[in-house]
């Protein structure tokens, strides 16, 4: 695959991640009761940076899990939604917002995102390759063609 286009470098990222995090906290109205799960692998390091940007803001830890079931690639075949409720982990939370660094704007899951950092129409031959500093030792999102 060839690079195509840099979308975001590292600081257009970190800006991208706290907006997000700016807005789960005003669609959950508040921490009470929010949890932050990132799916293996890639959303496991965006959400810990999303929870110490609401850390930093709120003043205050937001419990982070990961997910102990599937990885992204494992979504086609079935979908699993945990979140925290009262103390305890409930198999059908009151409420589950579902958040996106990158939305390429064609859907091959029935989901959508409710927290999206970036919108960007992909044709079928285009890829979005998030690289990270924590896996990738870089971080950056490209459009790659196939």
């Amino acid at each position: 695959m060839n690079v195509k286009k840099r979308l975001l470098d590292g600081p257009r990222m970190n800006r991208a991640i706290r907006r997000m995090a700016i807005e789960v906290v005003e669609k959950n109205r508040g921490l009470e009761d929010l949890l932050i799960v990132g799916i293996r692998s890639r959303g496991v390091p965006i959400g810990e940076r999303m929870a110490k940007e609401i850390a930093e803001m709120e003043g205050q830890q937001v419990p982070f899990g990961t997910d102990l079931l599937f990885a992204a690639e494992d979504l086609a075949d079935f979908i699993l939604h945990i979140e925290v409720c009262e103390d305890f982990w409930a198999p059908q939370p009151p409420s589950t917002l579902g958040a996106l660094l990158v939305d390429r704007g064609h859907r091959e899951l029935p989901i959508h995102a409710d927290v999206i950092g970036k919108t960007v129409p992909t044709d079928a031959n285009e890829v979005i390759k998030v690289k990270l500093a924590e896996t990738d030792d870089e971080d950056e999102v490209l459009i790659m063609e196939k």
